[in-house]
């Protein structure tokens, strides 16, 4: 059985001097970098937001501790979904086994968190369950303002002014991200588009070659079957179809 809440609390706070009070928080993803850097010493903590407070951060600190896994080949997948979620069974769960991978691997060396963090603030993160309840009190100023003879405070109209635009910041930062990864992916498209076509046409001049000798090669011919197959379901747009019949 793993270790308690308190238990892992009490060690990861020691570990890397925060003050973490829920294991929740281990959601933003921060505290799980920072347990592998203390024992491999490589993680890129300078990227790593220890204090983030919107899931687009959560997810890129995530995204660093993937790649640590992958460069230290960590067999263990992560549920980033669920973890960014900011869940206490699924953080729960996840720091457990960061616990007993840290007893198995950590070497007793010196660490110097905050050093590591060089010297930024490792504030208590808001997690998301949190965050929601504030928006309702915006809602509790403006009732106090409708009691006040139906008028909006000033007050009132400031904090309902700067949460959208910070939403809007959010989404536009969210915006920008996802398109960084479609740009990504896109290029991996070509990259491995140009290298069918190389391979489509050399087995062309190649099956071109064999006809005028008039010899056959089984294996030409499966590697041309692969290249020109579809998936099921798929069907190539017949020509001269006319728009009449197009739905």
């Amino acid at each position: 059985m793993g270790e308690s809440r308190t238990e892992l609390l009490a060690w990861l706070n020691d570990l890397l001097q925060i003050n973490y009070t829920k294991v929740e928080q281990c959601g933003t993803g921060g505290a799980y970098c920072q347990v592998m850097d203390s024992i491999f010493g490589d993680v890129p903590m300078a990227r790593v937001k220890m204090n983030a407070k919107h899931e687009y951060e959560f997810i890129a600190n995530f995204k660093i501790l993937q790649n640590i896994f992958r460069s230290h080949k960590v067999e263990k997948p992560i549920p980033v979904e669920k973890l960014v979620k900011c869940k206490m069974q699924d953080n729960l769960e996840f720091l457990q086994w960061a616990k007993r991978f840290w007893d198995t691997n950590y070497g007793g060396q010196g660490y110097d968190p905050v050093a590591r963090r060089r010297g930024v603030p490792a504030d208590t993160p808001a997690t998301i369950a949190p965050l929601a309840p504030s928006r309702g009190s915006g809602g509790n100023l403006h009732a106090g303002g409708s009691r006040a003879g139906g008028r909006t405070p000033i007050t009132g109209h400031r904090s309902g002014s700067t949460q959208p635009n910070e939403a809007l910041q959010n989404l536009q930062a969210q915006l920008r991200e996802m398109n960084v990864h479609l740009e990504g992916l896109e290029k991996e498209r070509d990259f491995y588009f140009a290298k069918l076509r190389d391979i489509e046409i050399l087995v062309q001049q190649q099956m071109e070659v064999l006809q005028a000798e008039d010899k056959d090669d089984p294996v030409l011919r499966d590697i041309q079957k692969i290249l020109y197959s579809t998936e099921d379901g798929f069907e190539v747009p017949e020509a001269g179809v006319d728009e009449e019949e197009t739905f």
